[in-house]
């Protein structure tokens, strides 16, 4: 006779099961910093806005539910913010492009003689406003790539794929993340108590009556937390040989300063030669070093992030539309750099703008988070 009572319970408890694919957070933000990259060579207002518009729908498709993921409108907002305090300077400040279409004249302060080439006020031209539009939003760009970044890795999942050369490094940071929250959740509920009993919860001395609680519990548990991570063998380190100290450190170090280096070259107009050379140089040089010191920290990763083929697709995307941008500032700079003296509108180039177009390709291989009915 067949167990109707387990058929019945199978046939009850929902089998709710959630098929989610999660790229490496390491490819989301090597694609949002090749993005960042090809805003950084080019002032055109077109191909910037074009680049806003590839991250901000990337974000709008693969952005999860989570709290850390509301980080992008933040970003967009500082972007914002940015673009329209380079604006308020130039205009108060004034600008070395020389222009002739004035629109406004603000009401010019004199200063004395030993500050000469500063002026506070005066006539505002439309070609240094235009200007400083071009280089703000070049910024801004390259603020919501970031923000992107942020929107789409998960912070706790980045940080435990974390190389074991910089595991102390990422545990002060998720040991810093997780005890925020909790010092504001102190905070509020410390001065909900106050309003209710009555007691004044602001000012200097709703401050000092306040913060000492808070001050206190973030001690104990900080203690508690030193007590569970000494017992669990946190900051033991393995012994290795005084040559391989050295020659990590050297990699490292070395890997650094190469990485500087190219970052400064591929960011100016006279080290484009160089810059790319030096920086997969030091990178590599980097990563070596970070190999040879995760010796010291022997360790085993509980569910590791795959790093497979979408994940090496997303992050090529981004590597593509910086390496095709920094060959088109080289090749035709006049219209990746539109001048404003004279005024003249910006002109999108094609070959350009179909390359920022690959950093949609996150949108064709990366499936969407979805949930199996119930």
């Amino acid at each position: 006779m067949p167990d109707t009572g387990v058929r019945a319970a199978r046939t009850t408890v929902p089998a709710r099961r959630r098929t989610r694919f999660e790229l490496h957070p390491g490819a989301w933000w090597l694609w949002s910093l090749g993005l960042g990259t090809a805003a950084t060579r080019t002032t055109n207002p077109l191909l910037l806005a074009l680049l806003v518009a590839v991250a901000g729908h990337v974000v709008v498709v693969h952005r999860s539910s989570a709290p850390w993921a509301r980080s992008y409108t933040a970003f967009a907002k500082l972007a914002v913010a940015v673009l329209l305090i380079r604006l308020a300077f130039t205009a108060v400040l004034g600008s070395p492009v020389p222009g002739t279409h004035v629109l406004f004249t603000l009401p010019e302060i004199p200063l004395p003689a030993w500050a000469q080439g500063i002026r506070l006020g005066g006539p505002v031209s439309a070609e240094a406003l235009l200007f400083s539009g071009y280089n703000g939003l070049k910024l801004a760009a390259l603020l919501v790539c970031v923000g992107a970044a942020n929107a789409l890795a998960a912070p706790a999942r980045l940080l435990k794929s974390l190389p074991g050369a910089l595991y102390e490094a990422g545990v002060a940071v998720v040991v810093a993340l997780t005890f925020a929250p909790h010092l504001i959740a102190d905070v509020q509920r410390l001065r909900a108590a106050r309003r209710l009993r009555g007691r004044p919860d602001r000012g200097l001395r709703g401050l000092f009556q306040v913060g000492l609680p808070v001050l206190e519990g973030a001690l104990e548990r900080s203690v508690a937390l030193a007590a569970a991570m000494d017992a669990r063998g946190y900051g033991r380190t393995a012994e290795v040989p005084a040559r391989v100290r050295r020659t990590t450190t050297a990699l490292t170090l070395g890997g650094l300063l190469g990485v500087c280096a190219g970052t400064y070259g591929l960011l100016t107009a006279e080290g484009g030669v160089y810059g790319l050379p030096v920086l997969l140089a030091g990178a590599l040089a980097a990563l070596a070093g970070l190999r040879l010191g995760g010796r010291r920290s022997p360790r085993t990763r509980y569910r590791p992030a795959p790093w497979g083929v979408r994940a090496w697709l997303v992050a090529g995307s981004g590597a593509a539309v910086a390496a095709l941008l920094a060959l088109a500032s080289v090749r035709d700079p006049g219209a990746l750099h539109p001048g404003v003296v004279p005024l003249a509108a910006p002109v999108l180039p094609l070959w350009p703008a179909a390359a920022i177009l690959l950093g949609l390709l996150p949108v064709l291989v990366v499936p969407q988070d979805r949930k199996e009915p119930s």
